[in-house]
Parts: structure tokens; C-alpha cells; sequence
């Protein structure tokens, strides 16, 4: 069985899907999103089809297509449906998989269902996306908490933002998690400079160790 990866962040806007669409490049891998909120706009998906140059079959189609930039379950409201959580399931794929999350690990799906329940049924390796700014330490440590309450694979943290020593220091000593590695703010931002960076700052064997 191929790999497959959960990229989820500790908040929204700090550059998970650029992060995912280094990953997929970085791994020659295959993207997916199964929920997509707000569809009036380029979509996480045409971002990372650009950002890593990758062909339309290495970008599987969202389960869900919601117009309203909302959370999932509002979204879903003002389109007039429910997402069926439980329906979704993790693509069988012949290459590395790397799957996106919706913002961080509490976003709800529906009125009974959170992202991070979804994660622990699939029970597969999640990679921790945390910007370096104030506030991460307390954002990080939470949702490793949050993850390890229910015992889903934790691969590791990567880093997005400026260099702060101390600050990823912190969180791989005080969240007993491995560091990844950190991809820098790209003043151009082009899938030539993504996968330079990606490579200069993560080593993909690392990708493919299972956490115990």
C-alpha cells in the first residue's frame, strides 16, 4: 500500500495549502480535498494543480463543493445540504497521497461531526502545519494534545513562517514531537521556488517513516 498523509494546520491562513502542494511535488505524489469551502474563487485544489505543476489526474476531484467561503457546516447549510462524514474514505492511490484538511482539527463537517474524528477513523499519518508568529506555541501544543486524546499517528510539525528559534524549540521539547522542518515566506511564489525550498528544507525519506 502506498502512503498516505493528513496535512492539517493549528488554525486557518497559515499556508497549509502551499505547504501541500510542496509536499505533493516534493514526494511526486497525488492531492486530495475532500471538502472544499467556497468555490466562487480559485479552490485549494487549482492552487495546488499551479504550485506543483501537477497533471489533472494527480489532483483527485473534492467529495464536496461548497460556493460560501464558510466553515464546512455552514457552507453546507447555505447550499442546502449535510456533508455525510462518514462516507468519506481515503483513495486508494498508486503513488504518495497527500490529503488536506479545512483549516484546523476542530472545524466541524456537520452538527455531529468534527475534521479531526473523520482523522481518526482513517487513521492515517498527520503532518501538523504551524506558523512560526506569537500564538503558535499555545495553537500547537493544543492540537498535538488533540490528536494524541485520540491516538491518531502524529508524523510531525512543519514549521511555515520566519525563522523564531525559540519558538520551534518549545514545541518539539514541550510536545515530544519530531520537526520536519520549517519552509520559508517565498517573495515569489512560483513552483520552481516552492520545490527549491521544499527541497532545501525537508527531507521527503522523513515523510515515509510511520510514527510508533
Amino acid at each position: 500500500m502506498t502512503v498516505r498523509f493528513v496535512v492539517t494546520g493549528t488554525d486557518t491562513g497559515i499556508g497549509k495549502t502551499v505547504f501541500a502542494a510542496g509536499l505533493t511535488g516534493l514526494l511526486d505524489g497525488i492531492y486530495w480535498k475532500p471538502v472544499q469551502s467556497g468555490t466562487c474563487e480559485e479552490t485549494d485544489s487549482e492552487i495546488v494543480s499551479l504550485l506543483a505543476d501537477l497533471p489533472a489526474a494527480r489532483v483527485l476531484p473534492e467529495a464536496w463543493r461548497l460556493r460560501q467561503p464558510f466553515s464546512p457546516h455552514l457552507a453546507a447549510k447555505f447550499d442546502g445540504v449535510e456533508i455525510d462524514a462518514q462516507a468519506l474514505s481515503l483513495p486508494a492511490t498508486d503513488r504518495p497521497l497527500v490529503v488536506e484538511g479545512a483549516g484546523g482539527l476542530m472545524v466541524p463537517l456537520n452538527r455531529h461531526t468534527l475534521y479531526i474524528d473523520v482523522f481518526a477513523r482513517w487513521n492515517a499519518p498527520v503532518v501538523l502545519c504551524a506558523r512560526t508568529s506569537l500564538g503558535t506555541i499555545n495553537h500547537t501544543l493544543l492540537s498535538i494534545e488533540a490528536l494524541r486524546a485520540r491516538s491518531i499517528p502524529l508524523l510531525g510539525v512543519a514549521f511555515i513562517g520566519d525563522r523564531v528559534v525559540d519558538t520551534q524549540k518549545t514545541i518539539a521539547e514541550m510536545g515530544k514531537v519530531r520537526v520536519l522542518g520549517r519552509l520559508p515566506r517565498l517573495e515569489s511564489l512560483t513552483p520552481g521556488t516552492l520545490f527549491a525550498a521544499m527541497r532545501a528544507s525537508f527531507n521527503a525519506a522523513d515523510f515515509m517513516k510511520v510514527p510508533p
